[in-house]
């Protein structure tokens, strides 16, 4: 995780507390089923944000005799967590709120919740700014679709995409309360309940999906590979590269594995220097590569 990222996720730890607690207040005096739904968005939001820097701490611990490669698939666990959280409590909360309210439809005075609104779109325009700027180094002079398929660092899109459907929710529940009041009919309160719901659910199976892909190992992206067997393939005491393979343990740590035939007149003491030398010539150029085994099977044969 980069330092624009921890920033990101704390500022919308920050935003999200007064977010919630004001969406809250003002849902308990209206009444309004929106925003009941997005005070609780607000609540899972602030809840996921703080499993995210416990996945950016978990990350950063020493590899031990249980954990080799260390623990830096921390951070793409914590990420899966928060999306099934927003599926379920954000999503399924909001939805449940809206049909409660279209049984039970009832008007009260809306204007707590345009304050409130008002306030909230403030602070979360204020995090969507941090999230972006994290967000930016991650594009490259491509898409958002993707960069975010390309990112490693989960933190980055995730804290995006919440804020993103934060501020997507609001226009939505300011738009439930607007027409129910302006046509007099409590069923657009209810129905944009609902609506939200189903903006924090798709976000939610969007991010999970996402996130599986580096939880369960990524590779580098196809031109760096290629850059890298060009690197070795270009040392003179290799014949063949026959394969390799990389994986993401973290945005900024790579195990690299290559399978190589050296060239049968080289000594046995030629090939020992040639592994180091691949080696600090792969990492001078991709620091990131933390782990490099090279295998030579043609030395057996």
């Amino acid at each position: 995780m980069t330092t624009e990222s921890k920033t990101a996720v704390i500022a919308a730890i920050a935003g999200n507390l007064a977010i919630a607690i004001t969406k809250l207040v003002a849902a308990f005096f209206s009444g309004s089923s929106a925003m009941l739904s997005e005070g609780i968005h607000s609540v899972v939001d602030t809840g996921n944000g703080c499993l995210l820097l416990v996945g950016l701490k978990k990350s950063q611990k020493p590899a031990d005799a249980r954990h080799p490669f260390g623990h830096g698939k921390e951070l793409y666990f914590w990420p899966l967590i928060v999306a099934i959280l927003i599926f379920a409590l954000g999503g399924g909360m909001s939805i449940y709120e809206g049909i409660i309210h279209l049984q039970h439809p009832h008007m009260s005075d809306p204007t707590w919740n345009y304050v409130v609104l008002g306030i909230a779109f403030f602070f979360e325009s204020i995090s969507s700014f941090f999230a972006f700027k994290a967000f930016k180094k991650e594009l490259r002079g491509r898409g958002p679709l993707a960069a975010i398929r390309a990112s490693k660092d989960p933190t980055a899109f995730t804290v995006l995409f919440e804020d993103s459907a934060a501020l997507l929710g609001l226009i939505v529940a300011f738009l439930g309360i607007f027409l129910g009041h302006l046509l007099e009919n409590p069923y657009f309160d209810g129905a944009a309940s609902i609506g939200i719901g189903i903006i924090l659910a798709s976000v939610a199976v969007f991010l999970a999906y996402e996130t599986k892909g580096l939880l369960i190992g990524e590779g580098v992206d196809p031109e760096t590979l290629a850059k890298i067997r060009a690197i070795v393939a270009a040392d003179p005491a290799v014949d063949e590269l026959k394969e390799a393979l990389t994986m993401h343990f973290g945005p900024a740590d790579v195990l690299l594995t290559l399978d190589i035939r050296f060239k049968k007149e080289l000594s046995a003491e030629q090939i020992t220097k040639a592994v180091p030398r691949l080696e600090t010539t792969i990492q001078s150029q991709y620091p990131y590569i933390k782990h490099i085994f090279i295998e030579a099977k043609s030395l057996a044969e």
